[in-house]
């Protein structure tokens, strides 16, 4: 009973006080790149489909559950890539959920014979949205364990329009980015309070540290280190760690935390495993809590599908593209 009423209190909390929402975090980043940043949309020879999956603290009443979904094609002719990527982002036994459906597009520059620069940008609609009459308020709870009718005031679901740019820089080897999210504040109270979706900054990159081919075409061997640093409004994380491909299987290590900045020892140390065929990408990955709540939430799991496919006829030839070298997972 008194765990009930406690997550009752939680998300009282974050309906009816001035509040600042956050977005949801995929530990598997790099396999749903148009999520991390819109200038990865056409980094593709022609055409990448994605679905990316989370289950975040299964061993928590009302789990967080995230979903999404995109579509990106390389266009030749113009050096650049456009893409659509819809999440839906839902927690609690309201159902309080966030939809958002997105346009990116990017544009490949060449700095020189080596380096490239791609920005990118993305517009989409947002939409925040609860079943109140899921909730159970503690004005319904009675000492018979009786739950009487209750009539919460009325109020409409949230929709509003977003945008976030990008900027990304590689070689053979290396790459590095930021992205700056939620430029247009979005708002996200059901009762016109003042509250909003704070600026979201991403800095990212890395570099593979040794490396392998067949014939100096096909990657047979590779091992890279990785970085991902977030921030929104007072919160922060980084992701750190190394993958290691051996045709046709990746792994995966991560630490998440910033360790003598916090008292705790981090958030999570994350393992995956995937493989990764000509045109399939699937991974799996388990975030192991290390933090405070390391015995009440059971980690969390991820799941991704990644599918890259091309229209070119047999008698067509295939263009290359200079390939961004960070990890599919």
């Amino acid at each position: 009973m008194h765990k009930r009423i406690s997550y009752i209190i939680i998300l009282s909390f974050f309906l009816f006080v001035k509040s600042q929402g956050q977005d949801p975090t995929f530990s598997q980043f790099y396999a749903n790149p148009l999520y991390l940043a819109p200038s990865f949309a056409g980094a593709t020879e022609d055409y990448r489909f994605g679905m990316n999956y989370r289950n975040q603290w299964p061993a928590v009443p009302g789990v967080f559950h995230t979903y999404s979904i995109s579509l990106d094609k390389y266009l030749h002719n113009f050096n650049s890539g456009i893409g659509v990527l819809a999440t839906y982002d839902v927690a609690g036994s309201g159902d309080l959920s966030t939809t958002n459906i997105g346009l990116l597009y990017s544009k490949d520059f060449n700095i020189n014979q080596d380096w490239h620069i791609r920005p990118g940008v993305e517009f989409k609609f947002y939409y925040l949205g609860l079943n109140i009459y899921k909730l159970v308020f503690n004005s319904q709870m009675t000492g018979s364990g009786t739950t009487p009718s209750v009539y919460p005031p009325p109020f409409e679901n949230v929709a509003d329009v977003d945008f976030a740019t990008s900027a990304l820089v590689y070689n053979d080897r290396i790459w590095a980015g930021f992205t700056l999210d939620h430029l247009l504040v979005p708002k996200t109270s059901f009762y016109g309070e003042e509250g909003h979706v704070p600026v979201k900054f991403n800095l990212f990159g890395g570099t593979q540290i040794m490396r392998k081919t067949r014939l100096k075409v096909k990657l047979q061997e590779v091992l890279s280190v990785a970085l991902n640093f977030q921030k929104q409004a007072k919160f922060y994380q980084t992701d750190v760690g190394v993958y290691y491909y051996r045709d046709p299987l990746i792994f995966g290590l991560w630490y998440r935390g910033i360790p003598f900045v916090t008292s705790q020892a981090g958030d999570a140390v994350i393992g995956l495993l995937g493989v990764k065929t000509g045109q399939f990408h699937l991974g799996y990955s388990y975030d192991f809590t290390i933090s405070n709540l390391i015995s009440s939430t059971a980690g969390a799991h991820e799941l991704s599908l990644v599918y890259e496919f091309n229209t070119f006829s047999i008698n067509s030839p295939k263009r290359k593209i200079r390939a961004i070298p960070c990890p599919e997972f």
